[in-house]
């Protein structure tokens, strides 16, 4: 067959998407449940968003970052949660081939950039803390700039590889018994075995974990360090460090709590399907309803800039 009848027969191709079993009556609950938490999401982290872009005290690195943090958590949210509405609403199970592969990337794009964007974070923290006469000869816009391309190039560009992959794996399934669809999800249905799909999948996610997670530790240990050094008679210096550090670290600390919940849920045969399936979706409603709360909560100047604006807008 030619490639493009093949591409012609997958985009035709209609799979089924499992979902939650809803019991009767409780749809339009469970509808308005998750329209909540959508509104939520959208709602607090368009207003971090908006306040970052107006006011130009902001246009600072650790805050530009905190934005792409945002349009991250925007992403995986609008990529689950309005289908998983549709299908509470009215049932809808099934989902184009084109569109499946489309969402499943954006699933993954969103675990992957997050992460290489806290990475991104943790080193201008670094820099702040231990070079801060020299941050801003380090830390230049250019170099900003550079380093959250990177960290996106890199998501895209490992993701990419992920699903050209799929390419030559003819499907004989239809059926996804997940609420989203997944890179794992598709594999599922392809005729045969997958075993470079699984390699390079497995391997993927293990070096860019663990080289987050190194990058991580690394700038933390340099950070407390230099804490120790230098606020051994100033307490000024170490909180003032916590308050810069904290709510990176909590961020990190809710992902990975997110995704161990995940992993732990599936070690438990007993659970019920629905249970499990509540469990997967946690890394993409908790951290992006919770993130912007931190970062508005414990930052004094996204804190006081949403406070100036609001009460503008309340006194015109």
């Amino acid at each position: 067959l030619s490639s493009r009848y093949k591409l012609w027969l997958l985009s035709s191709r209609i799979i089924l998407l499992e979902g939650f079993y809803v019991p009767p009556g409780y749809g339009a609950f469970l509808f308005f449940l998750a329209l909540l938490c959508y509104i939520v999401i959208m709602f607090a982290n368009s207003v971090v968003l908006c306040i970052i872009v107006i006011d130009k005290n902001l246009h600072r690195p650790m805050y530009i970052m905190v934005c792409n943090l945002v349009v991250c958590d925007l992403l995986g949210a609008t990529t689950v949660l309005p289908r998983i509405m549709m299908h509470f609403l009215m049932g809808q199970k099934k989902i184009g081939y084109i569109s499946a592969i489309a969402q499943a990337f954006c699933v993954h794009m969103y675990g992957f950039a997050v992460q290489t964007i806290l990475g991104v974070m943790a080193y201008d923290r670094y820099i702040a803390v231990c070079e801060p006469l020299r941050y801003h000869a380090i830390m230049t816009s250019a170099r900003l700039h550079a380093c959250l391309a990177l960290a996106w190039s890199i998501a895209f560009l490992f993701i990419a590889v992920l699903f050209i992959l799929h390419i030559n794996s003819p499907l004989c399934g239809n059926i996804i018994h997940h609420v989203y669809c997944s890179n794992r999800g598709i594999l599922n249905l392809a005729c045969s075995p997958t075993p470079i799909n699984n390699i390079y999948g497995l391997s993927m996610s293990w070096s860019l974990n663990t080289s987050i997670f190194l990058i991580i530790a690394f700038s933390y240990f340099k950070i407390l360090h230099a804490c120790v050094k230098q606020g051994r008679d100033d307490s000024f210096i170490r909180s003032k460090t916590l308050q810069t550090c904290a709510p990176h670290l909590v961020v990190y600390v809710l992902y990975q709590l997110a995704t161990v919940v995940i992993i732990i849920s599936q070690r438990f045969p007993s659970l019920s399907q629905n249970i499990k399936r509540f469990f997967s979706i946690l890394f993409i409603i908790i951290p992006p309803a919770l993130n912007p709360m931190i970062y508005g909560l414990v930052s004094k100047d996204i804190r006081s800039s949403i406070i100036k604006h609001f009460t503008n807008l309340y006194v015109h």
